[in-house]
């Protein structure tokens, strides 16, 4: 099974890697692709800096670099036009045609899944993982459920996974000890001029610092980050 990681990953951090870490050991995945958005459909209103993609792509290329499981893939940055999942779904399909697919999500997102595009044939194209981050939320999958897949989907009886009705694809519940990491917070710290080493790769540290996307001065280090 391959893992689906997307993401803004604006830009990417050390909770992004551990997490990884943690879904490929617990789902025994043979790899796990880091998949930047180039253009997220959902984030595009916000105020907040989003860094060119390219440039977010740099990063987690170098922060993956060194883990023989992890992949960086380009396939949403390369394509024009907005970065839809289901669109990236249906290609990877088509490139891995002999591997299953298991996209990772977080819970928030998991439950705004109902709203992107082509919801239920998201949920039939491939296996879903859900995890769990700090500060871990009360409630189960069931809870977290969209409601437009309900019926598609049956529930186990402990709610913790489910099994789509016609696909065979399966959505599961993972918890894990991921670090309580915040891209939002890593962005206001060099913003600050603060640093950021112990939260981001340190792979990535330098390039993500020197870039200045957050601090709009490109190729400037501002003080206390380096």
């Amino acid at each position: 099974m391959i893992g689906i990681y997307g993401g803004t990953f604006n830009p990417i951090h050390r909770g992004h890697l551990r997490a990884a870490e943690e879904v490929v050991g617990q789902l025994g995945l043979s790899r796990m692709l880091f998949i930047p958005s180039a253009r997220p459909p959902h984030k595009e209103a916000e105020s907040d800096p989003i860094a060119p993609a390219r440039d977010r792509m740099a990063w987690v290329e170098l922060a993956v670099g060194d883990n023989p499981a992890f992949f960086a893939d380009a396939i949403e940055v390369e394509r024009p036009g907005p970065s839809y999942l289901i669109d990236t779904l249906v290609a990877l399909a088509e490139r891995f045609e002999d591997d299953e697919l298991v996209f990772v999500v977080g819970r928030d997102a998991f439950c705004e899944m109902g709203s992107w595009r082509s919801p239920r044939a998201l949920f039939a194209a491939c296996h879903i993982a859900v995890t769990s981050r700090p500060p871990i939320a009360e409630g189960c999958l069931a809870d977290w459920l969209p409601d437009c897949v309900r019926e598609d989907v049956e529930l186990a009886p402990n709610g913790l996974s489910a099994r789509h009705r016609t696909a065979h694809t399966w959505i599961r519940q993972l918890e894990i000890t991921a670090l309580d990491v915040s891209a939002t917070d890593i962005r206001r710290r060099l913003a600050r001029g603060e640093s950021v080493r112990h939260l981001v790769p340190a792979r990535a540290h330098p390039a993500i610092v020197a870039s200045g996307c957050y601090n709009g001065s490109p190729g400037e280090s501002p003080p206390g980050t380096n």
